[in-house]
């Protein structure tokens, strides 16, 4: 029989035994996640995994927690991908990469792919190798670089992807994000749009020619986040919706 501990959703229960445990959890180990996720702790941590396009993207450094909708854009790029280059060898940068699913979820799909991952936390870098190994993904074709945002990112890019820190300082959000999940990974200054100015002033250095941008953004402040890339130097760019239709991406082309 299951325990139904008040505040924990039992179907958050039942995958907590199946994915981690594998249907097979004593009563002490379960005992001691029940506890975490009565506290708030997102079920993910507690699992210490979550599947992201058909990867095992493990999250013991708690980076952010790749979402639903970073998911589905991820596979809106690599359907992209295909139809541009094919089978033709291209070079993408994953920056401020976290767990580095977006970037890992491009070395899975294309064999000819280089993927460089930039990511400001020293514990995160060492994530993303440990998915790259998890994933059993070719090393050789993967670059990571302890960086803030291009600082120390050498070479340019057919495509840049991001989800970088976009939610202004002051919005309220559920405890299990704020309480659990790492801040400097959800906030992106008082409106929102800080690091987003910076990825901005600087993706075009960084981009090979007809190199392209894809931006996760707030929805409240996608459109300012759209125009802020524009101003420095697109020749066009475009707002996108997610699997909710909601605006939530922008995707930005270069000269």
């Amino acid at each position: 029989m299951i325990p139904d501990p008040q505040g924990v959703p039992h179907e958050d229960i039942v995958a907590l035994i199946r994915d981690k445990y594998e249907g097979k959890a004593s009563d002490s180990e379960l005992e001691a996640d029940l506890a975490r996720l009565a506290a708030g702790e997102p079920l993910a941590y507690v699992i210490g995994w979550i599947p992201f396009l058909n990867l095992h993207i493990r999250l013991d450094s708690h980076p952010l927690i790749p979402r639903p909708e970073t998911e589905w854009w991820t596979n809106e790029l690599i359907t992209h991908l295909r139809e541009r280059f094919g089978d033709t060898p291209f070079h993408l940068l994953d920056l401020c990469a976290g767990s580095g699913a977006i970037g890992l979820a491009i070395l899975s799909a294309f064999p000819n792919a280089h993927v460089s991952f930039g990511e400001l936390m020293p514990e995160h870098v060492a994530q993303i190798k440990m998915n790259l190994e998890e994933n059993n993904l070719d090393a050789s074709r993967a670059h990571m670089y302890e960086s803030d945002l291009f600082t120390a990112v050498p070479g340019s890019f057919d495509v840049i992807a991001s989800n970088p820190p976009y939610i202004p300082q002051e919005r309220a959000l559920d405890t299990s994000v704020t309480n659990f999940e790492p801040p400097e990974s959800l906030f992106g200054g008082n409106d929102g749009l800080g690091v987003i100015r910076r990825i901005a002033l600087e993706a075009q250095m960084h981009l090979n020619p007809e190199g392209e941008l894809w931006l996760e953004a707030d929805m409240e402040n996608v459109g300012l986040a759209k125009t802020i890339l524009d101003t420095y130097g697109t020749s066009s760019s475009e707002i996108r919706t997610d699997q909710y239709g909601r605006q939530r991406f922008v995707v930005a082309y270069y000269p």
